[in-house]
């Protein structure tokens, strides 16, 4: 599955799992209620969390994407900004 189907799916079960808990904190206190609020709440969580690495494996694949058009090897150590003259040379597309 391509990463932006896993952020789509991530986000789509956290929307659900959101929904649940507002399903079960609307229910009478009992231990099938929290059961159900408790379940919920850890497939939201289970879902944020997977959101969140896909996300970021999103911005990683787009440094390296950025890095090859600027033809760097490695990222550099020093800010972005020191390369600014450098950078200033290259051709600017539209």
């Amino acid at each position: 599955m391509a990463l932006p189907t896993h952020v789509d799916d991530a986000a789509d079960r956290l929307h659900e799992a959101y929904a649940r808990i507002e399903v079960a904190r609307a229910k009478p206190p009992s231990t099938e209620s929290l059961h159900e609020w408790l379940s919920a709440l850890t497939d939201y969580a289970q879902s944020l969390m997977d959101l969140h690495e896909f996300t970021n494996e999103s911005v990683h694949e787009k440094l390296h994407v950025l890095a090859g058009l600027l033809n760097l090897k490695q990222f550099p150590e020093e800010p972005l900004r020191e390369l600014g003259p450098s950078l200033e040379t290259q051709p600017q597309g539209h």
